[in-house]
């Protein structure tokens, strides 16, 4: 939630903030905190009641993390999206990302769009409903084809190329 609709560098200096100010954040910290307490973090308004509503959520046993892994990917995407704050990406990020779940598959996540334009040749980006719709034929492992299509997209952009200088050192090219 905190990197959403911010940049990366931009993610990482709130949660720099928040993680020095809430040691360890908890949800029930989350739930005593001031909104000027997260608004110092760099929370935006909308964070501050995201934030708060997940709190709410894990401590009142409406969002039970540690049952989330063992659920059918599309079973504990909608739980997380239950959650008013948490989306459909978010929610296929941290399943795929916090908990390792093979099946999460964020379609409506911009870069893995592209890489299926760029892999398949389409004509244009798959919309969320159709590259959802293609990823089918994937299950139970869309978590892993999610994966292979963010490191295609990195190298076809450019940006996990190794250096030249670099390729000896590492054994590559």
């Amino acid at each position: 939630m905190i990197g959403q609709q911010v940049s990366t560098a931009s993610a990482a200096a709130i949660w720099t903030r928040f993680s020095a100010r809430f040691d360890p954040p908890t949800p029930a910290a989350i739930l005593a905190a001031t909104d000027d307490d997260l608004r110092a973090c760099g929370f935006s308004a909308n964070k501050i009641r995201a934030a708060k509503a997940i709190a709410d959520a894990i401590v009142s046993g409406h969002l039970p993390l540690d049952d989330l892994g063992a659920m059918p990917a599309d079973d504990a995407h909608a739980r997380l999206c239950a959650v008013k704050g948490i989306g459909p990406w978010t929610a296929d990020v941290y399943l795929l990302f916090c908990l390792g779940h093979p099946d999460a598959f964020p379609a409506g996540d911009l870069a893995l769009q592209e890489a299926a334009r760029l892999g398949f040749g389409l004509p244009e980006r798959p919309s969320p409903k159709a590259f959802t719709a293609m990823a089918e034929r994937w299950r139970p492992w869309r978590g892993a084809a999610a994966t292979l299509l963010w490191a295609f997209y990195r190298v076809a952009k450019g940006r996990d190329v190794v250096p030249p200088g670099d390729q000896d050192r590492l054994g590559v090219g």
